[in-house]
């Protein structure tokens, strides 16, 4: 049970940690367009984001893909900044279906990226192929995940419902404050 802790611990750490705060910008980005109302959807997106990380946190890992990691990390801030200017741009149209499915592969394929990410530092921890400290870490991951997603949840409601916030405001806030502090990421990270 103690290296169950252990990696699960790891997980959440890794993506709770304030020096290494790019997952966390980009849960809350991915949140800031939803209210409680619309939690379904929400739950999709997070869910393809969790399936698209665990896969190639599994593909790193046991070495199927090698992915460079400079253009990873170019890439995270890459898909931060995306996603908070889809949020900016789609502020007066509703989120059609056609737009959801395209939504929901783009946010797939975001979760591949930090997927790498994540592998890139459990392989720097842990370089057995077993695959129970994998799935701890993964599990680690998720629940640093939804402690990010319920708190930005939380917080959109405080704000629309004490403080009077508007829906487009806060989608606009939180986007640009979550873009402006990744810009500097991606340029620290620029590869060229």
């Amino acid at each position: 049970m103690s290296q169950f802790w252990l990696y699960f611990t790891l997980g959440l750490e890794h993506v709770l940690d304030w020096q290494a705060y790019d997952h966390v910008l980009f849960i809350i980005v991915l949140c800031a367009a939803y209210t409680l109302a619309s939690w379904k959807r929400l739950l999709a997106l997070v869910s393809l984001f969790t399936l698209g990380h665990t896969l190639s946190l599994f593909l790193t890992h046991y070495e199927v893909v090698t992915v460079t990691a400079k253009w990873i990390e170019f890439l995270i801030p890459i898909t931060i900044i995306f996603t908070g200017i889809y949020n900016i741009f789609n502020l007066k149209r509703g989120l059609k279906e056609k737009k959801a499915i395209v939504l929901f592969i783009v946010t797939l394929f975001f979760g591949l990226i930090h997927g790498f990410g994540f592998g890139r530092y459990f392989n720097q921890i842990n370089d057995d192929k077993e695959v129970m400290p994998l799935i701890e870490f993964a599990l680690g991951i998720e629940l640093s995940q939804l402690i990010i997603v319920v708190f930005v949840m939380v917080l959109g409601y405080f704000m629309h419902t004490f403080f009077r916030f508007k829906q487009r405001d806060w989608i606009m806030v939180v986007s640009s404050i979550v873009i402006g502090m990744a810009i500097p990421m991606l340029i620290e990270n620029w590869p060229f």
